[in-house]
């Protein structure tokens, strides 16, 4: 199937439930917009052609499963190399719409050596969807939490809240960081300030929530996504993030692999201003 990448939604694929949900999350997807469904199965490097071979009949055969219950043919792709650079370097490569990966959360060695799925999102150009449970009851995206910090990121994920809230109705409700040092609530009220002006302009309904204090945001981000069962927690992935990230938790680590098992949304830092007119304005 000849396919353009940019209408791609990948979803990695390792014959485990968890994969399934992921399947299932990025049939509804689907269902909302033109976009192909891609299974991306990652094969260590030198496999025999006959274990190549099995591979692609087994994955063959989830495709026309998912066809029989869903009504959508997905394509697959094999590709030799490492679950923690080629599922990037790929979704990046063919310019992939977005990615819809699984996972277990943060489990046993992953407690010591970080998150494995923070691992693979790290350096896409692609956001990511990460799951860890089946699309609930609801057919569309209906609420989504959008963190709101400090930090100048957070203005690039607006793009995609305005595109999920356009296709999905979605309401996308602003929880703000509590701060007390002055110079950084500035640019907390600046960040707010510009989403709540391009949801207006985009007509995206959205309520503004503002906690009085809170230990741990992420922890409290989940807490709130919880209270209103919201669908979808919109993150951006940590700029140049480094080992000891992995290691100690960078904040969207925490809310990945969230005990709730809401789906999160990651963004990786990328987007330049000039391109997210694009989406903000309908040009």
């Amino acid at each position: 199937m000849n396919l353009q990448a940019e209408n791609q939604i990948l979803v990695t694929w390792d014959f485990t439930n968890i994969s399934q949900f992921a399947l299932e999350h990025a049939v509804r997807i689907s269902k909302s917009i033109d976009k192909s469904i891609v299974l991306l199965h990652i094969i260590s490097p030198g496999s025999k052609p006959s274990k190549v071979q099995n591979v692609r009949e087994m994955m063959e055969q989830t495709c026309r499963e998912t066809h029989q219950q869903f009504g959508i043919m997905p394509s697959i792709i094999i590709k030799e190399g490492s679950i923690f650079k080629s599922i990037a370097k790929h979704a990046s490569e063919t310019k992939a719409f977005l990615v819809v990966m699984g996972t277990h959360g943060i489990k046993g060695s992953q407690k010591l050596f970080g998150s494995w799925a923070l691992k693979v999102i790290q350096g896409s150009t692609a956001p990511f969807i990460v799951v860890q449970e089946k699309p609930e009851r609801h057919d569309k995206y209906s609420n989504i939490v959008f963190p709101i910090d400090f930090k100048s990121e957070n203005k690039e994920k607006l793009n995609w809240a305005i595109f999920l809230g356009r296709i999905f109705n979605s309401k996308v409700h602003l929880y703000v960081y509590p701060v007390n040092d002055h110079s950084l609530q500035k640019k907390v009220d600046s960040n707010l300030s510009f989403a709540t002006r391009f949801l207006c302009q985009n007509a995206i309904s959205y309520e503004v929530h503002s906690p009085i204090k809170t230990k741990s945001f992420s922890s409290e981000t989940i807490a709130f996504a919880q209270k209103i069962d919201a669908d979808m927690v919109m993150v951006m992935t940590t700029k140049n993030i480094s080992f000891l990230d992995y290691m100690f938790g960078a904040s969207e680590q925490r809310v990945i692999a969230n005990k709730a098992k809401i789906p999160v949304m990651c963004v990786n830092p990328r987007i330049s201003f000039s391109a997210m007119g694009q989406v903000m304005f309908g040009q």
